[in-house]
């Protein structure tokens, strides 16, 4: 799949399936926009579990942060990263080891690795990368 555009019944159907998400390098500041960005998605009914090494065992709006993706209580539907593009590749790899992998990896703004993504997408994974949810759920979603 090319990832410059993307069909808009694409990614509606992601946000409406889509019940759970780890949100790898959340951040317990307000000011950063994966705060931002948790803070909307749980608004919008969404179970929300952030992942995040350096603060592993705290809580970031409520929700008790979890080191890696293979810590995670239960499976989740879609991972949002945010981290560098550099980390993609490692993200999916962490994604697709779990027992039940997720059916949606989402990379952030900025955030675009395409051999990453045909690595996902080749075992079943469907992925975004270089887009928001928090912008495309208003947009398509309501």
């Amino acid at each position: 799949m090319q990832h410059e555009t993307y069909d808009q019944a694409y990614l509606r159907d992601i946000l409406k399936t889509v019940k759970t998400i780890a949100l790898t390098g959340a951040s317990p500041n307000p000011a950063r926009p994966s705060h931002g960005v948790m803070h909307f998605l749980m608004q919008r009914g969404y179970t929300v579990f952030p992942v995040n090494p350096g603060q592993a065992g705290k809580e970031i709006l409520g929700r008790t942060v979890y080191a890696t993706l293979a810590d995670l209580p239960e499976p989740v539907d879609m991972v949002d990263v945010f981290r560098a593009s550099e980390y993609l590749d490692g993200v999916v790899d962490e994604a697709l080891g779990l027992p039940a992998p997720p059916k949606v990896i989402w990379a952030q703004l900025g955030v675009r690795d395409d051999q990453a993504a045909a690595k996902a997408e080749a075992a079943g994974v469907k992925m975004v990368m270089n887009r928001c949810p928090a912008i495309e759920y208003p947009r398509l979603v309501g």
